[in-house]
């Protein structure tokens, strides 16, 4: 099932894709997040609604999940990715933080902060967190996932390497696009066997595969809720593969007006001009409660 979180006469409202429709869901579903702490309830009720359809070109999509619980990344995750940084190949997990006010739509513009020069794109498998647990052991961990999206980790480089730690550089607002729906891990039989591709401005940049993950979604999850429990409704960006601007030779960072496309296969597309910081971007009244 793939479930979206969209703009429905001015109000967050939730639906389930079916091909270019949406099938709007009543009210008493509730929030994306009751959906997923009810998942097993109400996945029935959910593939049985029927309601007239809305064109799903007609509408505004937002983040599936409009303000995660926490979004969790981790880095140089891909060997091609690693090279072309410089990096040493890690033999444990490097995990960053994204700070939740970064959210943003899968459609909605990318602003490239006024403070920051060197916006950077990254293609990546999202993973959104259901079930959830503390030590999870890693032949479980595939109970703990809901759904998948794309994303796109965007980074500001020249905060993200100023200090050792990479949090502010991968906080700004707008800057973790993710959807465009959540697809439930029901019809990802194998999250390890994806296309993952960007472009920017028609111009392919990265071309890979989740197959080529160092680690992978089952390990993720495993070593990360050692330390923390995980959320219905938290994410975890997965990892990047190789073709970031900052790898290019001389490096290449967004500019205003450029259309950055992130494709994940079974997942969808999101896509976004980045734009210059003007003022700070609008939120649609009730968003931050769906």
């Amino acid at each position: 099932m793939k479930l979206v979180t969209f703009v429905n006469g001015g109000q967050a409202a939730l639906g389930r894709v079916e091909g270019a429709e949406i099938i709007p869901l009543p009210p008493q579903f509730g929030s994306m997040m009751d959906l997923i702490i009810r998942w097993p309830q109400l996945r029935e009720a959910l593939s049985s609604v029927t309601a007239p359809p809305i064109p799903l070109a007609s509408v505004r999509l937002l983040p599936p999940l409009p303000r995660p619980g926490k979004i969790l990344a981790i880095g140089l995750n891909y060997a091609d990715h690693v090279r072309e940084t410089g990096a040493e190949m890690p033999s444990r997990q490097i995990w960053f933080c994204k700070q939740p006010t970064a959210a943003n739509g899968p459609h909605d513009p990318i602003v490239l902060p006024k403070v920051a020069r060197e916006v950077d794109y990254e293609a990546e498998m999202v993973v959104v967190i259901g079930h959830g647990g503390r030590a999870i052991a890693r032949e479980d961990a595939r109970a703990a996932v809901f759904g998948y999206c794309a994303g796109n980790d965007v980074s500001a480089r020249d905060w993200q390497m100023a200090t050792s730690q990479w949090m502010l550089g991968k906080s700004f607002d707008t800057h973790a696009p993710f959807g465009p729906w959540i697809t439930t891990a029901d019809e990802v039989p194998d999250p390890h066997s994806l296309g993952v591709r960007c472009f920017v401005n028609g111009d392919k940049r990265q071309d890979s595969n989740t197959s080529n993950l160092v680690f992978n979604v089952w390990d993720q999850i495993a070593h990360v809720s050692q330390v923390m429990t995980l959320e219905p409704g938290d994410l975890i960006f997965t990892g990047t593969p190789g073709g970031v601007g900052m790898g290019m030779q001389p490096p290449v960072y967004l500019k205003d007006g450029d259309l950055v496309r992130v494709e994940v296969d079974r997942l969808g597309a999101i896509e976004a001009f980045c734009r210059n910081e003007v003022q700070r971007p609008e939120r649609i009244k009730g968003v931050l409660t769906v």
